[in-house]
């Protein structure tokens, strides 16, 4: 510690202020240098932006941190993958060394966050403005230290990178898979045998017989039947919402998962589901594996309501304890453990088409999916047993990877903030920090083997 130094930040950074160019100057049909304002165009990492300006003051470089400055999210951060405009709302950051050490710098932002919020007396500003960022003052190692722990936390941001474009990608692959099989009826068929086999030819392109279907309108392959979505489902659990502490005999600590919490169970490691303590009368309302989350609430004029979630073991295990959902969901079961990833494609797909939009009811100006007649009346093909089991054992695999991969990220998360205030005040070595990355990610690898 005694080379370390006070200094304030404007001493090692480059921060530039946003500014919000004339609205004349911006638009949403791609013209110019894309334009940023503030976390509604953040995502866990970088922006994706929604409007566009040609003539911008301040700019955000590439690698750049972006840093919001006003309003309730002040100092949420991203990273810039590209030149950005960006207005008042917010600022870029980098190290006037250089890319390469932009994580120090995050890491720095975040340790130092509170500081930077709070006033004399604990007062908490509402914006941070220019003098608040430049003037402020920190413990700074040395350069070569800054540099070894920038490694050490780019190295787990890195790790965390990689697993999620893994999960992309199989994310993608499921979608493909569906889309071959079950849309464009190109299921792997051995001809020869008159059965399905995961080695044997495109079934329709190939010739498979394919019989028209009235109630669908369309042709499906032959032998397949037409039946309503709730002949898959065998039963449903209601939500709860409970008390947000032990109040009388509410007392059964669960997680809530809510609508918003839905596309986090499959894309991002953090739970920010809520802690709920519920009767211990409605233990019956906790959601086992295989269960699936559907909200019936909610949604907006461009968003419908019906996102769907499964329940799997690895999730389960990731949240680490009970989990319900709330009152603005429902949860279901499957009838038939084949139909499991079929269902949950099928669901997906409709949602992803629009189709869940024809089927909204409002009250008090609160959009509610007409569930039961939904599941009642849309009608959808069910694939043979052979072709079902086959698909399940595929994607089976597919989730199951993107869940370990996510409770990776977890442990990799939870080690970064516990190393980040460790490395900052030299309390942990960079050696040591190297080591505890090494041990973590080895630990999780032989998880996945077993």
């Amino acid at each position: 510690m005694s080379k370390w130094e006070r200094a304030s930040l404007k001493s090692f950074l480059n921060i530039e202020m946003g500014q919000s160019p004339k609205s004349v100057y911006v638009n949403n049909h791609c013209d110019g240098v894309p334009l940023l304002n503030g976390p509604a165009e953040f995502t866990d990492k970088y922006p994706i932006p929604v409007q566009y300006s040609t003539r911008g003051t301040r700019k955000a470089n590439k690698n750049d941190i972006l840093f919001c400055v006003r309003g309730s999210t002040t100092g949420r951060m991203n990273i810039a993958d590209q030149t950005y405009f960006i207005g008042r709302g917010l600022a870029s950051i980098s190290h006037k060394n250089g890319c390469h050490l932009n994580s120090f710098v995050k890491g720095l932002l975040e340790i130092y966050l509170n500081g930077l919020l709070g006033g004399k007396g604990g007062s908490v500003f509402p914006n941070i403005n220019k003098s608040q960022l430049l003037d402020f003052e920190i413990n700074l190692p040395p350069l070569s230290n800054q540099i070894a722990i920038a490694k050490v936390l780019s190295d787990l941001d890195a790790k965390i990178e990689v697993n999620n474009k893994i999960n992309e990608k199989l994310e993608a692959m499921a979608k493909l898979v569906y889309d071959y099989w079950f849309v464009q009826f190109d299921f792997p068929y051995d001809f020869a045998r008159g059965k399905p086999d995961i080695n044997g030819k495109p079934y329709k392109s190939s010739g498979g017989k394919m019989v028209y279907n009235e109630e669908l309108k369309r042709e499906i392959p032959e032998g397949w039947e037409v039946k309503p979505l709730n002949y898959l489902i065998s039963e449903f659990k209601n939500g709860d919402w409970g008390k947000d502490k032990i109040q009388g005999n509410y007392t059964f600590s669960v997680k809530c998962i809510r609508g918003t919490d839905i596309p986090d169970t499959y894309t991002t490691h953090s739970d920010n589901s809520p802690a709920r303590f519920i009767l211990e009368k409605n233990k019956n309302k906790c959601l086992s594996e295989g269960d699936f989350v559907i909200e019936i609430s909610g949604g907006s004029p461009t968003q419908s309501t019906g996102r769907i979630c499964l329940i799997t073991k690895e999730l389960l295990d990731r949240i680490g304890q009970d989990v319900i959902c709330s009152n603005f969901c429902k949860a279901t079961s499957i009838s038939d453990n084949s139909a499991t990833y079929y269902f949950l494609n099928t669901w997906q797909l409709l949602y992803d088409n629009g189709v869940l939009f024809s089927w909204e009811g409002k009250t008090s100006g609160i959009k509610n999916l007409l569930f039961k007649s939904f599941v009642k009346n849309y009608l959808i093909p069910i694939p043979p047993l052979e072709i079902r089991e086959k698909y399940q054992k595929i994607i089976e695999t597919n989730y199951r990877t993107t869940q370990i991969n996510l409770a990776e990220n977890q442990h990799l998360a939870s080690l970064r903030d516990w190393l980040l205030p460790m490395l900052m005040n030299g309390q942990v070595s960079v050696d040591e920090a190297e080591y505890m990355v090494y041990e973590t990610v080895s630990m999780a690898a032989e998880e996945v083997e077993e």
